[in-house]
């Protein structure tokens, strides 16, 4: 490629296509000749796309508007939506180019709107400098009054002069005012045929409903990190700038899909590096000091040291980087970047043939992938998110993020809950001595042991309560009994299970108090919300379901109860109605402790004297009385408790307001 072809620029100032193929590598264009002594430009000006065949990453909505130019169903109206920098006042001008273009050397007035641009058009040059009579650019940033939208109302009753169509282009809409958005709606439900508007914003949510659908709407992605840094990389060739593939993809990375953030990047870069002067090389090494990142080999050592539960080596790691300039934050949040990139690795392995990744990520990636669990990898990124959120907050964050790697790497080697109830249950949970001092839980040796993370197939001992960390405390709760029990000597085979002692149970009642004591909730709310009792005796029990219980009810109560109470329990479905549920009986003797209150004269008379005053719970003292103390139902004759309540309702019912 040469710097006469029609895709660069014969001179530096002008704004030059891409017209070159990514993949390959573009020849260098003829240096500018000093005495031009033309201003620098800046990347993301120099390389602006100028036709739909130059934009990257919007195939979508360049095949749509191609579509709609070749059937002839051209909107009167477009909005273009999306993050910073992808593109969407190139796009509404060379949208405004396709919709006035009129070959150069073609007739005045001919041709029909087209995406196929090759060569500049005869109004063409005048779009793209911001110049042309009948395209007029207002940025709604600096300008949101209903006056202004005025003049735009005035213009727009007016043919064009030179063009085809007179196109409005109002750049960040949504920062019009509530007034400018309602003068504005008429003209543009209604517009002359002539006249076209082409708004863009970065906050589509703005934007009134009422003028999005007058609009046709595009939504601009941001641009896959592989494609940037082919992209990077074509420009790199064209400027005659060497760069290795590293540094392209942390670019490309940091830019976070923005082509003007990436473009803006590899300026500083080349200007950082001076490769451009010293015919030197734009290295990964450089750019991440630029980015003030750590290097990703590093950042996996750190991940492995913690998945290992090696504390003493990830804090070593973490302070090294630290003193090469990489921020606290930085590297928590790089941390939390590769564990979701190892989980994804994980459920989609196609994820590590991404081009933008280093090869330490993609192969040691995949290593991580197969050894750490999902639960260990979801867990790893719970901890991180709320960790980097304490970094960026704290006043230290050097030593916040200590902390954060601290109960990371402690954590490694906990087992989840489901792991250590089933321990628990098989009688297989121990209580060893505490961690080795240096961090000696990895995955074997005297760097781990067999309790990490990483070893996922050998068996693991796990530390009593006292001594975990408080990073995890559901999972030292859940060992708690394993802790209360002496450790057996090495080598001595496992005690059976004792069985439970057999258990009497009087009435239905005492099994709803038995399903609390073993602290099993669930139980205890299905026995009081979702069993009518049919018929009790001490190991048979005949209930009917109410609605919305569920059959498997009966079997988990029926083998909860001949654990619980050592003796084999048979309970059946009943086909009759059975009695009400504890929890209607419940509702039942409330509402009518509350029927009663409220009529008793003196509350009605203390109701009548507080105008909004409500009855808000009525507790019976004899529920309240210590073990052994008053019960006016035992204690009292039926008379004594009639004077009683003839005394008014504090006699022995407590009542708020």
């Amino acid at each position: 490629m040469s710097a006469d072809s029609p895709d660069f620029p014969a001179t530096a100032d002008d704004d030059a296509p891409l017209g070159f193929d990514l993949g390959a590598a573009p020849a260098v264009p003829a240096a500018v000749p000093a005495a031009a002594a033309t201003p620098y430009r800046v990347l993301a000006r120099k390389y602006r796309p100028q036709t739909f065949a130059d934009l990257i990453g919007q195939e979508a909505m360049v095949r749509t508007l191609s579509n709609a130019f070749t059937s002839g169903r051209i909107a009167q109206a477009y909005i273009l939506t999306g993050v910073r920098g992808v593109g969407k006042t190139t796009t509404a001008r060379i949208l405004a180019r396709a919709l006035n273009y009129e070959p150069a050397d073609g007739p005045v007035g001919g041709g029909q709107p087209t995406l196929d641009m090759p060569a500049l058009g005869r109004h063409c040059r005048d779009i793209i400098e911001s110049r042309h009579v009948d395209v007029q650019e207002m940025d709604a940033a600096s300008n949101t009054g209903i006056g202004d939208i005025r003049e735009i109302i005035e213009a727009a009753r007016y043919k064009p002069v030179l063009a085809r169509y007179k196109v409005f282009i109002i750049d960040e809409v949504h920062m019009l005012s509530t007034a400018a958005f309602n003068g504005l709606l008429k003209t543009l439900e209604e517009p002359p045929e002539h006249v076209k508007f082409i708004f863009a914003t970065t906050e589509i949510r703005k934007v009134p409903v009422t003028v999005l659908s007058r609009t046709q709407r595009f939504d601009l992605r941001r641009v896959e990190a592989g494609t940037l840094a082919r992209h990077l990389n074509g420009i790199c060739t064209a400027e005659g700038v060497n760069i290795d593939a590293e540094a392209l993809s942390l670019i490309a990375r940091a830019a976070e899909g923005s082509v003007r953030d990436a473009l803006s990047l590899l300026d500083q870069a080349i200007a950082h590096s001076g490769s451009q002067s010293s015919g030197g090389m734009v290295h990964g090494e450089q750019v991440r000091a630029l980015l003030g990142l750590a290097d990703r080999g590093r950042v996996i050592d750190l991940f492995e040291a913690l998945m290992k539960g090696d504390i003493a080596q990830a804090l070593t790691e973490l302070r090294e980087q630290y003193d090469s300039g990489a921020d606290p934050a930085v590297v928590i949040a790089d941390l939390a970047e590769f564990t979701h990139l190892v989980t994804r690795m994980k459920i989609l392995p196609e994820t590590g043939d991404d081009a933008a990744l280093v090869e330490a990520e993609r192969t040691r990636g995949r290593d991580f992938a197969r050894g750490l669990s999902m639960r260990v990898l979801s867990r790893a990124w719970q901890m991180l998110t709320k960790g980097l959120a304490e970094v960026q907050q704290a006043a230290k964050p050097m030593q916040a993020a200590e902390m954060v790697l601290v109960r990371l790497a402690y954590a490694s080697d906990l087992p989840t809950p489901d792991e250590a109830l089933r321990r628990l249950r098989d009688g297989a949970a121990e209580a060893p001595a505490g961690r080795p001092s240096g961090g000696g839980a990895g995955m074997g040796g005297g760097s781990g042991g067999g309790g990490s993370a990483m070893a996922a197939t050998a068996p693991r001992s796990y530390a009593a309560p006292a001594s975990l960390p408080s990073a995890a405390p559901s999972a030292a709760s859940h060992l708690s009994v394993a802790a209360r029990s002496a450790p057996r000597p090495a080598g001595a085979a496992p005690q059976p299970a004792t069985a439970a002692p057999a258990m009497a149970v009087a009435c239905f009642e005492d099994l709803v108090a038995l399903a609390a004591s073993r602290r099993d909730l669930r139980l205890k709310f299905a026995l009081e919300n979702n069993l009518r009792l049919v018929s009790f005796e001490d190991g048979k029990l005949e209930v009917a379901l109410a609605p919305g219980g569920s059959p498997n009810l009966i079997q988990e109560l029926q083998l909860k109860l001949s654990e619980w109470t050592g003796r084999r329990w048979l309970v059946a479905i009943s086909r009759e109605e059975g009695e009400p549920t504890l929890a209607d009986k419940a509702a039942a003797q409330r509402d009518a402790m509350m029927t009663g209150v409220r009529a008793d004269p003196l509350v009605a008379a203390a109701l009548a004297r507080f105008p909004g005053a409500s009855i808000v719970d009525v507790r019976t003292l004899a529920t309240e009385e210590p073990a052994g103390g008053f019960n006016p139902d035992a204690d009292m004759t039926d008379a004594d408790l009639m004077a009683a309540r003839d005394d008014g309702p504090g006699a022995d019912d407590e009542i708020e307001f």
